[in-house]
């Protein structure tokens, strides 16, 4: 009779740690895209008035979340060589930006959906201690790097979660400024910061990826799904804008900025609008002309972000800027983006089920 410890067989606990801990092992840096994808889904539900989606979205990225700290914490205690081997990655380093946007993206939804302002500014300083963190660590590490990759291997489209982490920090201090009382003007000027930091940020990088785009060759497999931040950088910017307009309309800080804020979030969201047919285009390229296969890989959240985040963005500058006959717009994408977070969860679903049969 097999040992026992309560009602679970030790060799059953043993098995479930063993699979914890080579997924812990194997934890892609760029998986908080996950919480990411599923945030912004919901908030674009919410918009769109289904509630109750938008609540179960909420609860499904809270665990979400705890499972991938849960495993990337585990990683650090157990897996430090590999931990420390993709912080100075040119390639991967840059995923672990994405718990900067997933996180200010979960407190977007606890203030929002959940009406948990205490749980959103736990979220928001949270985010900010990692902005700090991640930002100067990964860049630091690939500046001092004493060999580096040529630009064609080591950059791609994940470069700019960089930006979108920048401005998810402003907009969650934006939609927070409302619940600061007498610093509520702090607030507002450090969301505008980051906006512009994180716009100034956009334009070094994308100058890189689009010279990369035109004058290297390029491969199927070269076109990995984070290009789709191309898009989505610009869109959250977009959403950034559009949020500080709503948010300071009557501040002392932005009254002088106002019409540089209203042309500068018009410009973001005409950036990422081009994108989408290019994306596009080259997706076709990719899976039909070059008949790449189309398989699940976890990089694919990050190109349901920006489906959803253009959704989000759109509806939050049609309101800043009373552009009603855009309003088809954030609902169309909405509907993008939940068919595509659907795939993915599929995707993931079935890969945790063959990966568990495999390991039985």
């Amino acid at each position: 009779m097999a040992a026992v410890t309560g009602t679970q067989p030790v060799s059953s606990r043993v098995g479930v740690a063993a699979r914890a801990d080579r997924v812990a092992a194997d934890l892609l840096p760029a998986y908080f895209a996950l919480v990411m994808a599923t945030g912004i889904v919901s908030l674009a539900a919410s918009v769109q008035g289904f509630a109750g989606l938008a609540q179960g979205m909420f609860w499904a990225n809270v665990v979400f979340f705890a499972a991938l700290w849960a495993f990337t914490l585990l990683r650090l205690v157990r897996h430090w060589a590999r931990l420390k081997a993709d912080l100075s990655s040119h390639a991967r380093g840059v995923g672990f930006f994405t718990a900067v946007p997933a996180t200010c993206v979960l407190g977007t939804q606890a203030l929002l959906i959940q009406h948990a302002s205490a749980a959103a500014w736990g979220l928001w300083f949270a985010g900010l201690a990692l902005w700090l963190l991640v930002t100067y660590t990964i860049f630091t590490a690939l500046t001092v790097k004493a060999e580096k990759p040529p630009l064609e291997q080591g950059l791609n489209g994940g470069w700019l979660v960089s930006v979108v982490a920048t401005q998810s920090v402003s907009v969650l201090a934006s939609q927070l400024s409302s619940h600061t009382g007498e610093s509520r003007e702090a607030m507002l000027f450090a969301a505008l910061i980051f906006w512009l930091g994180g716009a100034m940020l956009y334009v070094w990088i994308i100058s890189l990826i689009f010279y990369r785009y035109t004058f290297f060759p390029f491969k199927p497999s070269d076109l990995a799904p984070p290009y789709w931040i191309n898009m989505g950088a610009m869109a959250i910017s977009t959403l950034a804008g559009a949020t500080l307009l709503l948010s300071g309309s009557e501040s002392s800080v932005l009254s002088g900025l106002l019409p540089f804020v209203r042309g500068a979030t018009l410009l973001f969201w005409a950036t990422a609008t081009w994108w989408i047919p290019m994306l596009v285009i080259l997706g076709v390229w990719r899976h039909i002309i070059q008949k790449f296969p189309l398989r699940y890989d976890p990089l694919y959240w990050g190109a349901v972000f920006p489906l959803g985040m253009y959704s989000v963005a759109t509806a939050r500058m049609h309101a800043a800027l009373e552009l009603r006959f855009l309003g088809v717009v954030p609902m169309l994408f909405f509907y993008v983006a939940m068919a595509a977070w659907l795939a993915a969860f599929i995707g993931l679903c079935h890969r945790l089920i063959v990966g568990r049969a495999v390991t039985s």
